[in-house]
């Protein structure tokens, strides 16, 4: 049977706080993120077959990883994947300097790569894709793993969802889960080490829908119930700015940064 995670009984380089965030801190985060402007990603570049858009709107924030050039992967995916984008604002660099301090007094610090830092941080966008007035809910995320080396950190606004660290290496076809935790609002969740962060998958099983909805966010006719901020590890050395991409990988984010310099004045200055 499945583990919750309790209080007192805390798993190693494993950290959940509920109410992690202020109602204060909450508002100056959410007022900044309703001033972007999400965008959508194809997963493929331009005129690849079976191409397809990615189930929410995101926006990056340190650097930008464009799923067209696959993500930062290391060992072999390092180079020109983590697009130099925009900083973070203080009311997000506060929480991120409390999750660092976290991190560095509580998690194993073999654990902790050299120069580790959380300069990468993902807006996921979670609710409802709503078309011709019918609505699907898009809200779960399937079992992955996140690559950039170092804890994770996240914080969660909105309708709460169900998180789940998976064991897939069973011979059998449904992975096995080995702890949850419901993800309430303004909660802050931590992981890395070996067992969370290398060996276990882990996803989000699904969302609650009780009625919350962040109506100023930008995300047109796309519903959003549930905003998360992933906050990852990139070693400095490997962001690349635009202008320093193959032509060939520039092509590809193209009309991306295009669509951000409309209402960002960094993209803008990309181009």
């Amino acid at each position: 049977m499945q583990k919750r995670l309790a209080s007192h009984n805390k798993p190693l380089n494993l950290f959940y706080q509920n109410q992690g965030v202020s109602a204060s801190e909450k508002r100056d985060i959410l007022n900044y993120i309703y001033s972007l402007h999400p965008i959508w990603e194809m997963r493929y570049p331009e005129n690849t077959p079976d191409n397809r858009q990615l189930l929410r709107p995101v926006y990056w924030l340190g650097n930008w990883q464009f799923a067209c050039l696959d993500y930062y992967h290391p060992p072999k995916g390092i180079f020109n994947r983590a697009i130099q984008a925009e900083a973070f604002p203080l009311c997000i660099q506060n929480v991120v300097d409390r999750i660092e301090s976290k991190v560095r007094s509580e998690f194993d610090p073999r654990d902790i790569p050299h120069g580790w830092e959380l300069n990468t941080c993902l807006i996921n966008f979670y609710g409802n894709n709503v078309t011709n007035g019918k609505k699907n809910d898009v809200a779960r995320v399937g079992e992955h793993k996140d690559f950039e080396p170092g804890p994770v950190g996240s914080v969660s606004f909105g309708e709460r969802a169900l998180f789940q660290f998976v064991d897939s290496t069973s011979k059998s076809s449904k992975s096995t889960v080995i702890l949850q935790q419901w993800l309430e609002d303004s909660s802050i969740q931590i992981f890395g080490g070996e067992k969370f962060k290398k060996k276990l998958f882990h996803r989000v099983q699904r969302v609650e829908e009780k009625g919350i909805l962040f109506k100023d966010a930008n995300t047109g006719d796309f519903e959003t119930r549930r905003i998360n901020l992933t906050f990852r590890y990139v070693p400095r050395e490997h962001f690349v700015k635009v202008q320093k991409l193959p032509p060939e990988l520039k092509s590809h984010i193209l009309d991306y940064v295009q669509e951000l310099a409309k209402n960002s004045t960094f993209w803008k200055e990309q181009l």
